[in-house]
C-alpha cells in the first residue's frame, strides 16, 4: 500500500506516542498485573480504541483530561446556593454538570467540607450524583467517562465517607493486626462500597513507612514502620481493592514517612540516603507495582538524595520519571497529591506547577488552585513546544486506556438503590468489628488490672474527644458499670484537669483516652501544647491513686509521655468499633492479640522504650 504523506505523519505520530509511553526498557515488575506498556497483555486489547480516540481528540479535550477536579454539591445539575457560589469562585459556574462541560476533565474527586464542595450524603445520593457527572461527561463529543475518585484510607483520620458506609479501622491498625486477609478484607469492603455509589477510584492504600514517631501527616495513616510488613500489607490491600471493584493508588512517592513537616502546610524534606531508600521507602511501591497497582501519588517533599536540585518530588524528573518510571519500571498512572497544597503552591505558582508536575513525568494533575490558571498553562506549554504532543499524547492513553481496563467505557453507571444495599451491609459491619478486634493492642499491665471482672462500679471517663468518650461510656455502661463522662479536649486547660482529678478520687476506675499527647512542635522540639496539657491530667490522674486505664486513641506513640502509667492501651483510632473493641478488651472478652507495628522510643531519645511486636495478652 503506498503511504500518502498525511499518512506517514499519522504513523509517525502513533509511534512517538508509543515510545513514549513506553519509555526505555525497565525492569520485569513493568510485566505484573495491572502495567500498561504497549505490547504488555494488559494493553492489547484496548490499544487500537485508544489510539482511536486519541486521533479523534483535540489538544483541549487531551489538555483536559489530565486534571482530577473537585465541583461543589450533591446534585450534578441543581446545587444550593453554597455550592452555587462556591463553583462560580471556582470555575465560573454555577453546577458540576457546567463545570464538567467547560473543561472536560478526566476525574472527579469527592470531598464533604473542602471548599464547602459537600459531596457526600447518602448512598442513593451520592450514586445518583456520581451518574449525573458521567452523563454531563458522556454528553461531550466524545462520550468519555470518568475516573471518579475519593479518600478513603479507612480509620479515624482519612475517610471522607462516615456511617452508613463501614468504618474499616484504618492502616496502623491493620498493621498491628498482623494479618494480610484482614487488610485484603477491608480494602475489599471499602471498595464494594465506593463501586456501589459510582466511585471507580481510592486514593488507598498509603504505602508510606512510619519511621518517625514525631511524622505530623502519617502516622496512623501508615501500616507501620517495618518495610517488610507495610509491603506485605500493600499488596493484600491493592489485591483487596480489585476485588472490590475499584482502582487503586499507592501512596506517597517516594515517601513520606520520615518527615517532620505536614506537606499540607510546608514542604518537608527526607534525607534518607540511598540506602536508607532502597531499604525503608521504596519497598512497599515495588509491591505495590508488582500487585498490579493502577496509580501511583507523588509526595510533595524534597528528596536530594535522588534530585539534589531541592524540587519537590512531585515536579522532579529524576524522581518520577527516573526512578519510577525506568528504575521500578511503573507503567501505570502516575497521580499528583493535590496541587493546592503549601508543598507544592510554595515552591512554583498555579500557571507553573502543573506545567512542570506533566514535564516531571506525571500523568494526572490532582486539583490545582486555580482551575483556569493550570489548564492554559498546560495547554500554552503544548501550543509552544515545552509539553510536546507526543508527552501530552502519553499520558492521555494511559488515562483512556485505565477507563477502558477499568470497564468505565463500558458501564459508567450504577444503581441508586443498589447502592443503599450495600453500603453498611450486615456482613460488612461484621467484618468491620471482627478485624477490628484482632487489631487492639495491650502495651501495659504492670499492675494486672486487665481484664475487668463484670459488674457494678463507678467509673470516670475523661479525656479527649467528645464522640469519643461519650461511646466509651456507654460501652461501659452496658457492662454494668455506672460512667461518668467528662471529656477535656486535645489541651484540657488547668480547669478542666482539677475537675477530672476531683471525680477521679470519687471514682472505682478512671479510663482517660489520648489523642497525640507525643506530639512535638517541629519548630521547637518540645511538646506542642495540646501534648503537655494531655500528660499533665494523665499525670494528675495517677496522682489520685485511683486506678487509671489510659487509652491511646491515636498515635501509640503517647505511652512515652507518661512512663509511670500501668495500664496502657493502643487502638490507633476512634472509630465506633475501635471503642468497642477497647471495652470488648478491657473487660476480657475478646484477648488482646495487636502488637506494636511500631517502636515507641524514650522521650530523651536514648533508646526504645517498647520494641517493635511488643504486645501483652491475658
Amino acid at each position: 500500500m503506498t503511504r500518502t504523506p498525511a499518512r506517514r505523519a499519522l504513523v509517525v505520530g502513533l509511534s512517538l506516542v508509543l515510545a513514549a509511553v513506553a519509555g526505555p526498557p525497565v525492569a520485569p515488575a513493568s510485566a505484573a498485573p495491572g502495567s500498561a506498556a504497549p505490547g504488555s497483555p494488559a494493553d492489547a486489547p484496548y490499544r487500537a480504541k485508544v489510539l482511536k480516540l486519541l486521533r479523534q481528540m483535540s489538544v483541549e479535550e487531551k489538555v483536559g483530561q489530565l486534571f482530577v477536579i473537585e465541583v461543589a454539591g450533591r446534585d450534578a445539575y441543581t446545587v444550593s446556593d453554597t455550592a452555587k457560589a462556591t463553583n462560580q469562585r471556582l470555575y465560573g459556574v454555577d453546577t458540576p454538570a457546567e463545570v464538567i462541560e467547560k473543561y472536560q476533565p478526566g476525574g472527579v474527586i469527592y470531598f464533604t467540607t473542602r471548599n464547602n464542595d459537600d459531596n457526600l450524603g447518602s448512598p442513593s445520593q451520592v450514586a445518583t450524583l456520581s451518574n449525573g457527572l458521567q452523563f454531563a461527561a458522556l454528553a461531550q463529543p466524545h462520550e468519555i467517562p470518568l475516573q471518579i475518585s475519593v479518600d478513603q484510607e479507612g480509620g479515624s483520620l482519612v475517610a471522607r465517607f462516615g456511617a452508613p458506609m463501614t468504618q474499616m479501622p484504618g492502616n496502623m491498625a491493620l498493621g498491628a493486626g498482623r494479618s494480610s486477609a484482614d487488610a485484603r478484607r477491608s480494602a475489599e469492603v471499602i471498595g464494594e462500597e465506593l463501586a456501589a455509589v459510582g466511585v471507580t477510584q481510592d486514593y488507598g492504600p498509603v504505602s508510606d513507612v512510619n519511621v518517625n514517631p514525631n511524622n505530623p501527616v502519617i502516622g496512623i495513616r501508615s501500616i507501620g514502620s517495618s518495610p517488610a510488613l507495610v509491603s506485605r500489607l500493600v499488596t493484600a490491600q491493592v489485591r483487596g481493592f480489585h476485588d472490590g471493584g475499584v482502582s487503586a493508588v499507592s501512596k506517597h512517592f517516594p515517601g513520606h514517612g520520615d518527615t517532620g513537616v505536614d506537606s499540607h502546610y510546608g514542604l518537608p524534606q527526607v534525607t534518607h540516603t540511598r540506602a536508607q531508600l532502597e531499604k525503608i521507602d521504596l519497598p512497599p511501591f515495588r509491591a505495590a507495582i508488582k500487585a498490579g497497582v493502577d496509580s501511583i501519588m507523588t509526595a510533595h517533599v524534597v528528596m536530594p538524595e535522588i534530585d539534589p536540585s531541592g524540587v519537590p518530588a512531585t515536579m522532579s524528573r529524576k524522581i518520577l520519571t527516573g526512578l519510577l518510571r525506568k528504575e521500578l519500571g511503573f507503567d501505570g498512572l502516575i497521580v499528583t497529591d493535590a496541587l493546592d497544597m503549601a508543598g507544592a503552591t510554595e515552591t512554583f505558582p498555579p500557571d507553573v506547577a502543573p506545567v512542570r508536575a506533566i514535564l516531571a513525568g506525571a500523568d494526572q494533575l490532582l486539583v490545582p488552585p486555580q482551575m483556569d490558571t493550570a489548564y492554559a498553562s498546560v495547554l500554552d506549554a503544548v501550543d509552544s513546544g515545552e509539553i510536546s504532543k507526543s508527552r501530552l499524547d502519553a499520558s492521555v492513553y494511559r488515562i483512556l486506556l485505565h477507563k477502558f481496563r477499568r470497564g468505565l467505557f463500558a458501564d459508567p453507571l450504577v444503581n441508586p438503590s443498589t447502592a443503599a444495599q450495600v453500603v453498611g451491609m450486615d456482613e460488612h459491619l461484621d467484618d468491620a468489628q471482627a478485624i477490628t478486634d484482632r487489631t487492639t493492642t495491650l502495651v501495659k499491665n504492670d499492675d494486672g488490672l486487665l481484664p475487668l471482672s463484670a459488674g457494678p462500679r463507678d467509673v470516670l471517663v475523661t479525656g479527649w474527644g467528645v464522640t469519643t468518650t461519650a461511646l466509651l461510656g456507654t460501652a461501659l455502661g452496658a457492662r454494668g458499670a455506672t460512667p461518668t463522662v467528662l471529656q477535656t479536649g486535645t489541651t484540657p486547660t488547668q480547669d478542666d484537669i482539677d475537675f477530672a482529678v476531683e471525680a477521679a478520687e470519687d471514682a472505682d476506675l478512671v479510663v482517660v483516652s489520648t489523642n497525640n499527647a507525643y506530639a512535638v512542635d517541629a519548630s521547637t522540639g518540645n511538646p506542642t501544647a495540646g501534648a503537655a496539657a494531655q500528660t499533665k491530667l494523665v499525670t494528675a490522674l495517677l496522682a489520685t491513686g485511683t486506678p487509671v486505664v489510659v487509652a491511646a486513641m491515636r498515635n501509640p506513640y503517647d505511652v512515652a509521655s507518661f512512663p509511670s502509667a500501668p495500664t496502657v492501651v493502643d487502638t490507633f483510632g476512634y472509630t465506633a468499633d475501635q471503642v468497642e473493641a477497647l471495652a470488648r478488651v478491657l473487660f476480657g472478652e475478646i484477648d488482646p492479640v495487636g502488637t506494636l507495628p511500631v517502636a515507641i522510643p524514650q522521650t530523651d531519645g536514648t533508646g526504645t522504650l517498647f520494641p517493635y511486636g511488643h504486645g501483652l495478652g491475658y
